[in-house]
């Protein structure tokens, strides 16, 4: 398949099929097409994130979702318009249609800047990522009888610094690690590493939950922060994410991944004295699971108690419980890599293999 075939899509097409082919294009965008192959829409990662949160059905269309009012040009387009209009917008690339809607070319950034000016860059993400990396790790058992699970290795690195890798390229360069089991592992392996971002310690004298190691950081830091779990690698737009979370004016945004679930059976609802209600066969269901990675407002830090076991889950409930906002920002289920369970892990490991 080439570059030019891999923006296209089809407007029957599922919208979560649509998410995967979106993660995969480095363009970022994808051209609709209708059944005789004409232009009729764009649409991008942003598109399918607003249908999701505006209660759209996970099960819709890409028909349904395209932005119709899209930029193209015609196939004697002027080029020092076509540059403009990139630079204005940030396209990294431009249909070509002729005059009976059929895409004939697809303009790209760097074909069309052949002087090798770039996009312009996003501004460097200038808040502090916490992981949350106390915890035993007792579902990777025997690895985690040798190893903390922050070190186990991912690939040719270990696990939290390809996380932390992944906000370094970002401009992130403030790290807090929590740390409990095997502690003194951890310190040494990022003493070792020296990295060129700064690595902060919150020691907990006994395991506090994914969220208990928070409050050491209560008053101590303005604006927004990132806090991820240890085991968990997310491949999504940190910017977007950061830009959703402050558009929305929420306290907390969750990042959940669009999970699909098929059972290949026929499901049975019975009532009262075991009689058949109702049976749906081998039903498809989606889910927005919470993956463990949260932007919180530093505010909310103040709400985590001292020295007590306790979750990010129940920082959540106790936001709202207060009328904070708490919000979701959806990603597609292969932007979620987890290497919490051996299974998991195993997936992972073939996915990046």
């Amino acid at each position: 398949m080439t570059m030019f075939e891999s923006l296209l899509i089809r407007e029957p097409r599922k919208i979560l099929e649509a998410l995967h082919q979106l993660e995969e294009s480095r363009c970022k965008i994808l051209y609709v097409i209708d059944d005789q192959e004409r232009l009729v829409g764009t649409l991008t990662d942003g598109d399918v994130r607003r249908w999701i949160l505006g209660g759209g059905d996970m099960n819709g269309i890409v028909g349904e979702v395209c932005n119709r009012s899209h930029y193209y040009v015609p196939a004697d387009y002027q080029l020092a318009e076509v540059k403009k209009k990139m630079r204005e917008g940030d396209f990294t690339s431009v249909p070509v249609v002729d005059d009976e809607g059929y895409i004939i070319d697809v303009l790209f950034w760097d074909d069309v800047f052949g002087n090798g000016e770039k996009l312009k860059p996003a501004q460097n993400l200038k808040l502090p990522v916490v992981v949350m990396a106390g915890g035993k790790g007792t579902r990777l058992a025997p690895f985690t009888s040798v190893l903390p699970k922050p070190l186990i290795p991912v690939g040719d690195k270990t696990a939290i610094e390809v996380i932390m890798n992944s906000f370094a390229v970002c401009g992130v360069d403030d790290f807090y690690v929590s740390v409990n089991y095997k502690s003194k592992l951890i310190q040494a392996y990022f003493d070792e590493l020296a990295p060129d971002y700064k690595v902060s310690y919150l020691y907990e004298d006994k395991p506090l939950g994914t969220g208990g190691a928070l409050h050491a950081l209560a008053g101590k830091l303005e604006g927004d922060l990132i806090v991820t779990n240890c085991d968990v690698i997310i491949k999504a737009d940190y910017h977007a994410l950061v830009e959703h979370h402050q558009k929305e004016n929420n306290d907390i945004t969750m990042v959940v991944s669009v999970r699909h679930f098929h059972i290949p059976y026929g499901i049975c609802d019975i009532v009262d004295n075991g009689q058949l209600f109702s049976m749906r066969e081998k039903p498809h269901y989606n889910f927005m699971v919470n993956t463990g990675m949260y932007v919180l407002r530093s505010s909310m830090l103040d709400l985590v108690p001292k020295d007590k076991f306790y979750h990010l889950t129940e920082l959540i409930e106790d936001v709202r419980s207060r009328g904070g906002r708490v919000g979701v920002y959806p990603i597609s289920d292969k932007a979620w890599l987890d290497t919490g369970e051996w299974q998991q892990y195993c997936e992972t490991m073939a996915r990046l293999g």
